[in-house]
């Protein structure tokens, strides 16, 4: 009794002591996990000034469980892909490409490809096609003609995959491929299962299809939550993949009046880069799965002379400390000389971006940012409208394109460069999300390229200082506290 009288009278300090002890031990972790500093900082600011509740939300969201888990599958995977499983592609498919005619074109961008080089083990190759497919319109009615198509495998992966009428037309179709002996494997994240009911994962595997979530959520507090795949990647048979930001949902086809359009943009790609592309997605079914997608049924030798598009595929994950996709971007806008165009749903450079997209601008380059008027998050916008004003005073041009909403994800550099995929121009993408994208080295396609982002251009307003200080004080107040927020989003 005296023992319980004396805890309770003493509860106040015993809680303090508490509270001390888990924002030292978690600035401890803090300290010696390499992180931004701004990053690191802000993560002590939350642990001391929030005691106890601080220290847990850090270990809820600010420790990488996924990093090393990662690495581990992965490289017991690679030793099996050299004795000619998925991404080997045999007969010298990956020997490095010297040169590119876009190279040709634009010998300063030879800097670039040394860049990247350096950054990935996936070498530049050449002999593919990469044709763009401007909503689901033009992306869904191919898919599903390649799985129509399909002799030995389907391999999916997405991010969302909704239970509409056009997640169902691909559950039909994929149940119909398993049909006909089709071995095919569908990934699916497990955040983005949950945006519709019924979840597809449950339709698929009613219907007979094997499919497997990305990092389930189903504890009260999920250790990985906040890490997702965001990848989109569809590989038929080895020979022809599609890839970009298009998730599976009937908001991208637009002859369907969905009540909630969205632009997008994706692309059918054939060549031997569809190795590299079904490589990243065997290393994702394995992490999740436990199973290696082995043999000829699973990697087929493309043909080198499917186009004249140099191409690789830069994977970006939290497992991946090399950070591909970030250093790519800065390298292009350091090298580039004439024109840079930027197509980004949700736009929240990092202080690196932004300075490199100023001094591109400074630089005499013309730097073209094209993003949505409005997105589908309000904060969101916000937070977007509270950073712009690093960028109004060095020429960086920023086009609002009007409703509906446009999810493009999109770059290109001096008419010959192009980066595509699903990575936004957010810190939730560069830090955090598992992002699949494609460099692409080609004149021919870059300018379709451009010429789709002028199109979005001639239908958009300029976004001008004025616009940023004729701001009301009401709306500068709340664009400012969420750009307080901006490396969390």
């Amino acid at each position: 009794m005296a023992a319980l009288a004396w805890l309770a009278a003493h509860r106040a300090l015993l809680v303090g002591l508490l509270g001390v002890a888990m924002s030292a031990v978690t600035t401890l972790h803090v300290l010696v996990v390499p992180r931004q500093p701004r990053s690191a900082a802000g993560w002590l600011a939350v642990i001391w000034l929030s005691p106890i509740v601080g220290p847990v939300i850090y270990v809820l969201l600010g420790i990488n469980r996924i990093a090393r888990k990662g690495r581990r599958l992965r490289t017991e995977a690679r030793p099996e892909r050299e004795a000619g499983e998925v991404g080997d592609g045999g007969d010298g498919l990956a020997a490095p490409v010297v040169d590119a005619p876009a190279l040709a074109a634009a010998p300063h961008l030879a800097a670039l490809r040394a860049a990247t080089d350096r950054l990935v083990d996936r070498p530049l190759l050449g002999g593919n096609a990469i044709a763009p497919l401007v909503d689901g319109d033009a992306a869904f009615p191919a898919m599903l003609e390649a799985i129509a198509g399909a002799r030995r495998s389907i391999a999916l992966a997405t991010y969302i995959f909704d239970g509409d009428q056009v997640g169902r037309r691909f559950v039909d179709a994929l149940a119909a491929a398993r049909a006909r002996g089709v071995e095919v494997r569908v990934l699916i994240d497990a955040a983005g299962v949950r945006y519709h009911r019924p979840p597809a994962h449950k339709l698929l595997r009613a219907a007979g299809v094997p499919c497997a979530l990305f990092l389930p959520m189903r504890r009260a507090f999920p250790r990985y939550w906040n890490l997702r795949n965001h990848r989109k990647v569809m590989v038929v048979d080895g020979e022809v993949a599609f890839t970009g930001g298009i998730n599976l949902r009937v908001h991208h086809w637009f002859a369907l009046t969905p009540a909630e359009p969205t632009h997008d943009l994706h692309f059918r790609v054939t060549g031997p880069v569809v190795a590299q592309l079904q490589e990243v997605f065997a290393d994702d079914w394995a992490f999740t799965t436990g199973e290696a997608l082995a043999g000829a049924t699973w990697s087929a030798p493309a043909p080198t002379d499917g186009g004249a598009v140099h191409a690789r595929a830069l994977p970006e994950g939290p497992d991946d400390e090399s950070d591909p996709v970030p250093w790519t971007i800065l390298t292009a806008l350091g090298v580039a000389r004439r024109r840079v165009c930027v197509v980004s749903p949700y736009f929240l450079p990092d202080p690196p971006l932004v300075a490199a997209l100023d001094v591109a601008a400074l630089r005499g380059v013309q730097v073209d940012v094209v993003i949505p008027a409005r997105t589908n998050f309000r904060f969101v916008d916000a937070a977007v409208r509270g950073g712009l004003w690093q960028l109004r005073d060095h020429g960086v041009r920023i086009w609002m394109s009007p409703p509906p909403f446009d999810h493009t994800k999109l770059m290109t550099v001096d008419g010959a460069w192009a980066l595509l995929g699903s990575s936004n121009w957010d810190p939730r993408s560069m830090r955090l999300n598992f992002e699949l994208d494609l460099e692409a080295y080609d004149p021919d396609l870059v300018a379709a390229l451009d010429a789709l982002v002028d199109a979005r251009i001639a239908r958009a307003r300029r976004f001008t200082r004025a616009d940023l200080d004729g701001r009301r004080w009401p709306r500068r107040i709340l664009d400012g506290a969420a750009s307080v927020a901006q490396p969390y989003l």
